[in-house]
């Protein structure tokens, strides 16, 4: 970044289209107050269709990213920023799209050596109409953030999940069916530093119900976070560098977030997927594990906007 950080005029990117919209609004209006008084400028921008001429006309000197899921976290944003040569935070096009399907990203990783959870992408319908792997498993949209549309099927259950093969589905025709790993759910932040990925830490999270879906995941409460997790010590560094060799193997750039299970009776850690845009609400994650390690919020989206660049 050539101008101090002080003299910038900053675009928070907020809202969007996708089924994540309200949690985009949350984490962009955090990170735009952050910046408040700390960069000469900031414009907070709902992004919508119409979000490259806003953007011609705007001519920030910094896009920051908050957006989440579809349109905004797969590419095509990260495209209308590099036409327009912005320097932007988090993942670039290549990897935003990579990172958003997940049946491809599990492809990667496996590739890369990093352990990942069976199952495969199956038509919707045929999910809904009868077990296409044996219970328990989960389903799951292969495009969506946000535990949005995730489904687990108990063993025993008489039937598949009939809200998949529902008309008002509307998160594709294919969806990820997947085992499901008994244990514990837990998740590494990893910031993609000069000197290469450096993990922060594992959090912990048991949901005060269910399992971890979307309210557990932003309802005040809805979920216990315990930082760092109480693991077995290899277990703990095994997260850790599974986690850096994520982020490399699918060219992530910023700020990413990597989910795993791990079942402490098999002794099994599985990397279930890697956001590139996690939330920066007040329950999320990631600047939870800033904060553990010594960097505030306001420290994380500093480093965020003087780490972007383009081309990303």
């Amino acid at each position: 970044m050539s101008r101090p950080f002080s003299d910038l005029h900053v675009a928070v990117l907020m809202g969007g289209l996708s089924s994540e919209r309200a949690v985009s609004l949350s984490s962009g209006q955090g990170c735009a107050d952050a910046l408040e008084g700390r960069v000469r400028k900031v414009t907070r921008v709902d992004a919508g269709r119409d979000l490259a001429q806003v953007l011609a006309k705007l001519k920030p000197d910094v896009a920051l990213n908050a957006l989440h899921g579809e349109w905004g976290e797969d590419g095509c944003v990260q495209g209308i920023l590099e036409t327009l040569q912005i320097p932007y935070t988090h993942s670039g096009l290549l990897a935003s799209a990579l990172t958003m399907d997940k049946d491809k990203t599990k492809a990667v990783l496996r590739a890369a050596g990093v352990p990942v959870p069976g199952g495969g992408l199956f038509d919707r319908r045929e999910v809904a109409r009868r077990h296409v792997i044996e219970p328990p498993y989960v389903v799951k949209p292969n495009a969506e953030g946000s535990s949005v549309g995730v489904y687990l099927v108990p063993e025993g259950a008489n039937g598949p999940q009939a809200a998949v093969g529902a008309d008002d589905w509307t998160y594709g025709e294919q969806v990820m069916v997947e085992p499901y790993i008994a244990g514990r759910e837990l998740c590494v932040t990893v910031l993609g530093e000069a000197s290469g990925p450096r993990a922060l830490t594992v959090t912990d999270i048991t949901p005060v119900k269910g399992f971890y879906d979307y309210e557990a995941k932003y309802a005040p409460g809805g979920s216990i976070h315990k930082l760092p997790a109480d693991l077995p010590p290899a277990i703990f560094d095994r997260a850790l560098r599974l986690s850096e060799q994520a982020h490399v193997a699918l060219g992530c750039r910023g700020v990413s977030r990597s989910d795993f299970r791990y079942d402490d009776v098999k002794d099994v850690l599985v990397l279930l997927e890697v956001n590139t845009q996690p939330g920066m609400t007040p329950t999320s994650l990631v600047p939870e594990q800033a904060a553990f390690v010594g960097m505030g919020y306001e420290d994380l989206v500093r480093w965020m906007v003087e780490d972007a660049s383009c081309p990303r």
